[in-house]
């Protein structure tokens, strides 16, 4: 009985995780083959939450780092891109250093900095909805252009365009519909 129940329990388990792998490798071939794509990464693992008193944006000492783990993670998101083959046509990040260390030990092409990526955690709404539209923007302008752009940038900015709350070092795939809607394709896991 009890190896019964054992093998019952595996069935269950490899059947529920099929479809995961199943969408994922449907995530990886839409990259590979459709124009117009965008993959909006939560930056890799940086241990805290927010920014701490005396943030100044150009000075990383003042801001929440990755950890070595982090830089790990942002090295793996760039070797399953690879490995995947996904055809990167451009790299832009947020400003903030955790964003911009991501992004470059991605190594998948060269880094713009972009403030619409900022992190908009403690933004007003106001400054918060021009960064979306923004962001929305840069997302219609990859319309039908070859190569997926990657955005790198925070929990809350993603949140606001997607309604997803990636974990650090996830990625959502996202285009930009005929009618100008922002359509969410799926999830990357964090390696």
């Amino acid at each position: 009985m009890k190896s019964a129940l054992t093998v019952l329990v595996a069935l269950v388990v490899v059947a529920l995780a099929a479809p995961a792998a199943h969408a994922n490798e449907s995530i990886w071939r839409d990259l590979r083959s459709q124009d117009g794509l965008v993959i909006l990464y939560r930056h890799a693992i940086a241990p805290g939450g927010g920014d701490p008193p005396g943030f100044e944006l150009g000075d990383c000492s003042t801001q929440r780092n990755l950890s070595g783990e982090g830089r790990q993670q942002a090295r793996a998101i760039g070797r399953e891109l690879r490995k995947e083959r996904v055809p990167v046509a451009q790299v832009r990040s947020s400003r903030w250093c955790r964003a911009l260390d991501t992004a470059r030990l991605m190594a998948v092409g060269s880094v713009r900095p972009t403030p619409s990526l900022d992190s908009v955690f403690t933004a007003s709404t106001a400054r918060a909805l021009r960064q979306e539209r923004r962001t929305k923007s840069l997302i219609r302008q990859h319309r039908g252009k070859a190569g997926a752009l990657v955005l790198v940038g925070h929990q809350a900015n993603i949140i606001d365009l997607t309604g997803i709350a990636p974990s650090s070092g996830e990625g959502v795939v996202v285009r930009m519909d005929d009618d100008g809607q922002l359509e969410v394709l799926g999830r990357i896991p964090a390696p």
